[in-house]
C-alpha cells in the first residue's frame, strides 16, 4: 500500500481525466488526476459514519456510511480488517547524532523492520537510545534505507515502552505542525482494533461505529476479520513511472481458518463478500486459491493490485478516495474500471467529497460482478 504524494491543484473536467485502460505498459501518468487542496480533509467525520459514501454507477447515489445495511443483503458478508496502530515514529540517538525511525513491520525472528532517515549513519551493532529508556540494536542495514533492528524487550514491555516514546505516523497530508494530537489518538484506530502492528489505519474501518455494526447484524449481514498491519511503505512515494516496475513493501498478515470457512460458505450460498478498504481486499486476494476458494494466510504479501488483475474473491469493496498516480487509485480502477472510477473521482470532486485518510468513502462493485 503505497501511494504517493500526488499534485493538489484545480479540478480538470470529467472529459480530461478520462483515459483507456492498457494493461500492458501502463505508466503512473495514466492515473494521474488534479486535486484541489481543499479537498484534502483533515479530520473525520463525526459521528464517524455520518462521513458521506458515493456509490458510483449508470446514476450515481450520494450517500451516507451509516446507510449501509439498506445497500447490502442479508447474507452478504463484511471483511474488516483488525490490526491496531502503534506509535511508529520514534527519534534516537546514536551517540551526538539523532535519527529519525518509522517502524515498518514485525519480522518473525522477533526484530522489526523500519525505515530510517540518514541510514548510511548506521550500522550492523551499532546501538540506539530511545525516550523512556528504549534501547535497539542495528542487526543489518538495507539498501533502500531499511533497517532490521533488535529492541531490548518484547511483549506487553515494548508495547508500554513504546507508547512512551513513539508517536503516531499520521499521513504527511494531515496538516499537524505540532505533532498528532490527543484526538488523532482515538481518531486513527477504527473499532475493529484489534492486534498490534500497523504503522498507518486501515481507514475505511475509520467509518464504523458500534451503532451501526449493530444495524449491519440486524439486517443479517455478516463480518470477519483479518489482520494486515499497514507498513511504513504506505507513506512513500511511487518512484517508477512504468508501473510494472513498481514493488510494494511487503506487510505482514495473518487470516485465520475460520475467517476462510465463513468466506467461503457466505459465497457458496450466494453472499457477497465486501471488503472493507484496500488492505482487506489485498489479503483476501493474496490467500484466494486458483479454483476461487479462499485458505488461511500467514506470512508477507507484497500484492501489487492494478489493471489486468484477476480477482477471486472479494465483490464489493468499501473505500475511502485515494490519491493521485497512487497504487492505492490503481487498485481501484483495477476493481470496478478505470473508467467509472476516474468518472465517479471527478462526480466527488465536483461534490466536494472528502479525500484521503480523515475522508469521505465509495463503494464499489466488482466489474463484471
Amino acid at each position: 500500500m503505497v501511494p504517493s504524494t500526488g499534485r493538489p491543484a484545480d479540478p480538470r473536467s470529467r472529459r480530461a481525466m478520462g483515459v483507456m485502460e492498457k494493461p500492458a505498459g501502463l505508466l503512473a501518468a495514466d492515473f494521474d488526476f488534479e486535486l484541489p487542496l481543499a479537498r484534502i480533509a483533515q479530520h473525520p467525520a463525526r459521528p464517524r459514519d455520518a462521513a458521506r459514501l458515493l456509490v458510483p454507477g449508470a446514476t450515481p447515489q450520494d450517500r451516507a456510511v451509516r446507510d449501509l445495511p439498506d445497500l447490502l443483503r442479508p447474507g452478504d458478508l463484511l471483511v474488516a480488517n483488525d490490526t491496531r496502530v502503534i506509535p511508529a515514529q520514534l527519534e534516537a540517538r546514536r551517540g551526538a547524532a539523532r535519527i529519525g525511525i518509522t517502524l515498518d513491520r514485525p519480522l518473525p525472528d522477533g526484530s522489526w523492520h523500519a525505515l530510517a532517515r540518514n541510514a548510511r549513519r548506521l550500522h550492523p551493532g551499532d546501538t540506539l537510545d530511545f525516550a523512556a529508556g528504549l534501547r535497539a540494536t542495528i542487526e543489518r542495514r538495507d539498501t533502500d534505507g531499511g533497517v532490521a533492528l533488535r529492541f531490548d524487550r518484547a511483549g506487553a514491555d515494548f508495547a508500554a515502552a513504546l507508547q512512551q516514546a513513539g508517536a503516531l505516523a499520521l499521513p504527511p497530508y494531515i496538516d499537524r505542525p505540532a505533532g498528532p494530537t490527543e484526538a488523532d489518538r482515538s481518531d486513527y484506530q477504527t473499532v475493529f482494533a484489534r492486534h498490534e502492528g500497523a504503522v498507518a489505519a486501515p481507514t475505511a474501518g475509520l467509518h464504523f461505529t458500534p451503532a451501526l455494526l449493530e444495524a449491519l447484524a440486524a439486517r443479517g449481514i455478516g463480518r470477519v476479520t483479518l489482520t494486515l498491519h499497514v507498513g511504513a511503505g504506505t507513506f512513500l512515494p511511487m518512484r517508477a513511472e512504468a508501473i510494472a516496475a513498481h514493488r510494494l513493501h511487503p506487510e505482514r498478515g495473518h487470516l485465520d481458518a475460520a475467517t476462510a470457512a465463513a468466506v467461503n460458505a457466505a459465497r457458496a450460498a450466494g453472499g457477497r463478500i465486501v471488503a472493507i478498504g484496500t488492505t482487506s481486499l489485498r489479503l483476501l486476494e493474496s490467500a484466494a486459491r486458483e479454483d476461487g476458494t479462499l485458505g488461511p494466510f500467514d506470512g508477507e504479501t507484497d500484492l501489487f493490485i492494478r489493471p489486468g488483475f484477476r480477482f477471486r474473491i472479494a465483490d464489493r469493496l468499501l473505500t475511502n478516495f485515494h490519491l493521485p498516480r497512487s497504487t492505492l487509485f490503481m487498485l481501484v480502477c483495477a476493481f470496478a474500471g478505470t473508467d467509472r472510477m476516474r468518472s465517479a473521482y471527478a462526480d466527488a470532486i465536483e461534490a466536494g467529497y472528502r479525500f484521503y485518510s480523515y475522508g469521505d468513502a465509495c463503494l464499489l462493485t466488482r466489474e463484471g460482478a
